[in-house]
């Protein structure tokens, strides 16, 4: 029966139908991730409020109910009718599509959110939103639920001069079905990054989800650093020896362009940490404001090297990443109407920003430099160093290569391999010993399920150069194995041999070592692998538990816990094995519960703040032990280590 396609047949969705239909087009993901994006956009609000000159203090709240309460002391978002829809202002921009003060009216110079969806969309996506608006010597306030107005806006008198906005929202459960509960370090973070962004301007943050807390105290810290990027940098090497102790800083405006960078090079690291922002907005694909720098850095140290005769008239350049070796930089531009490639807006597009990053650095960085000559030398003999080690590297690597080991290289005889040949529907599982790996290659689904078992632990890539790296076996299988190119080279994900890199390890202490080393490779080789989320950790049952001919499996002590107390019965005649390796695991066992696609739990591992990331595999994974053993004492007692069998 041929089924009719008629006007009848053409959905038209009123008001912000379109946002509750569509969640993922305007938040990306109705998971952990898209809850925590309702928080930024009304946060991003209150910054624009900063960025214009209006805003001193933002207060953010997650509330004993779940609830998050976003207050500044901004001028308030306008009350009074707007023409063309005949509602109030503040009623226009909770609940249309791209209506806000961002459009060229004159509200805002320069803004992060450009889309003009940002509080229409927490509005939809929320169980309810109330909206309190302090301005003219009056208190607004309105309530929505789902999108929609609750009667009127009112008003009444108050006697002080208040002016400010607080935003009280609850996300719906119908939208975000698996969890609405916030994660205080995902929030923590971003609202110290956007502090460090927007110099002078205090943020407040408090939980009052006190059952949360183990010390039944509401917690409250303050973010607030008149350094701006300069802490910034700072933090982020507090566990790094500095080559020159000052943070090297430039600023300047062209063209309604503001451009901020700071930047220092440590001793003790071997690759660099640049971070871009573009109105506050990280921009985790790079731009042409990173384009800029990185371009400016090379010629400006390379025309220093040559004028202070550290490079002869015959020595070749040295490459960018020569110099940057051991940065740590952040670059923030201010557009007023910037391009952002993507729906996500992790990109900077706009060409003339290159031009002006480069001149504008480019001036300021050469004073400095012929004004702290030490520095310059200091930075320019660590490039050397890093130029003659990549050369070592390089040489290392043709004699891997000539072994047949990178290039159209047999795969390694440990691997056993999947038979599709279609990268974006396989997956690979690292897994310790060969133990684990005969549970897994015997239990995995051969079609689309690789496993590569690793002996013992691999190199600790955080203290190795690059020419151990290449020349360690278990480091030159994993290379192979997933068809990875040379470390700093560009990441080609056509070369990618598996879009799901599955680590699975055994939960005890040695497990926990391994996935961290194996981390801290993936991280510091090749990072795309974890930005554009490749990888991905396995979830096996800590667990089985046997009552008469049923079975259950637990993943935490948690779960046991809940399974044995509440039920099954006050008798509780039942048996409890303890799973202390994946090798002792029947091989159906492990399919079931850890490899089947239809039942198993796998974690892509994200990485919210980059910044933070960095500091802590430096922390874990580098030379110094005081910051380590510091870390672990402060840590130690927060981390929960009941699932850890130590």
């Amino acid at each position: 029966m041929t089924s009719s396609y008629s006007a009848d047949q053409i959905q038209v969705l009123e008001g912000l139908e379109a946002v509750r239909k569509r969640p993922g087009m305007y938040i990306g993901t109705t998971g952990p991730r898209g809850l925590h994006h309702l928080v930024y956009e009304v946060v991003d609000n209150s910054i624009d409020e900063a960025l214009a000159g209006h805003c001193t203090h933002i207060e953010v709240q997650i509330n004993a109910d779940g609830s998050v309460s976003v207050t500044d002391d901004g001028r308030g978002i306008p009350t009074d009718i707007h023409s063309r829809t005949g509602k109030s202002a503040l009623e226009t921009v909770m609940t249309i599509l791209h209506a806000g003060g961002k459009f060229g009216g004159g509200g805002y110079k320069v803004s992060g959110g450009l889309h003009g969806v940002g509080i229409s969309v927490v509005n939809a996506l929320s169980e309810w939103v109330e909206v309190t608006v302090w301005r003219d010597k009056k208190e607004h306030n309105q309530r929505f639920e789902r999108g929609i107005p609750i009667g009127e806006l009112k008003a009444q008198p108050i006697k002080e001069n208040r002016t400010g906005t607080s935003i009280c929202f609850k996300p719906d459960t119908e939208i975000f079905t698996v969890s609405i509960e916030f994660d205080y370090t995902t929030i923590s973070g971003r609202l110290r990054e956007l502090a460090y962004l927007n110099a002078g301007v205090k943020i407040t943050f408090s939980d009052q989800r006190i059952h949360l807390l183990k010390n039944n105290e509401p917690k409250v810290e303050t973010y607030c650093y008149e350094g701006g990027i300069r802490e910034y940098i700072t933090y982020m090497n507090t566990e790094k020896q500095p080559l020159h102790e000052e943070v090297i800083y430039i600023q300047g405006e062209r063209n309604n362009v503001q451009v901020e960078v700071a930047l220092q090079w440590c001793v003790d690291a071997y690759s660099d940490n640049l971070l871009g922002f573009a109105n506050n907005i990280r921009t985790i694909d790079g731009g042409t404001h990173l384009e800029g720098l990185k371009a400016v850095l090379t010629r400006t140290m390379n025309t220093t090297a040559r004028k202070r005769n550290k490079l002869k008239e015959a020595d070749s350049n040295l490459g960018g990443e020569n110099i940057r070796e051991g940065l740590t930089g952040v670059i923030s531009v201010k557009v007023p109407d910037p391009e952002f490639e993507g729906q996500t807006k992790t990109k900077l597009g706009n060409t003339e920003v290159r031009g002006i990053v480069d001149s504008l650095v480019g001036e300021i960085f050469t004073e400095y430099l012929d004004f702290h000559p030490n520095v310059a030398d200091a930075i320019l003999e660590k490039a050397i160093q890093a130029f003659n080690a990549a050369e070592a590297a390089r040489r290392a690597r043709e004699l891997v290569r000539r072994k047949s080991v990178l290039e159209s290289s047999p795969l390694p005889g440990k691997l056993a391999d999947c038979s599709t040949k279609d990268p974006t529907e396989s997956e690979i599982y690292i897994v310790e010993g060969d133990s684990a790996g005969g549970s897994a290659k015997q239990g995995r689904d051969r079609r689309f399920q690789a496993i590569l078992p690793l002996r013992g632990k691999i190199l600790n890539i955080e203290k190795t150069d690059d020419a151990k790296i290449y020349k360690n076996t278990e480091i030159q299988a994993l290379i192979t194995a997933l068809g990875l190119g040379v470390k700093g080279e560009e990441f080609d994900s056509t070369q990618l041999r598996y879009h799901r890199i599955v680590i699975m390890t055994d939960a005890d202490v040695d497990g926990a070592h391994i996935r961290t080393l194996l981390l801290t490779f993936f991280y510091r080789y090749q990072r795309a692998l974890v930005d554009e989320g490749y990888i991905y950790i396995a979830c096996p049952p800590l667990y089985k538990v046997e009552r008469g001919r049923n079975h259950y499996y637990c993943y935490s002590e948690r779960e046991l816990t809940k399974l044995t107390t509440t039920e099954f019965p006050s008798n509780a005649n039942y048996t409890i094995q303890r799973f202390k390796g994946l090798g002792e695991m029947m091989p159906t066992q492990l399919w079931d519960t850890t490899m089947n696609p239809e039942s198993r739990t796998l974690k892509r591992v994200e990485i919210e703040d980059a910044a933070e990331a960095d500091r802590i595999f430096t922390v874990l994974m580098g030379d110094r032990v005081a910051p380590r053993r510091e870390f672990i004492e402060t840590y130690g007692s927060r981390l929960n280590l009941v699932d850890l069998d130590i």
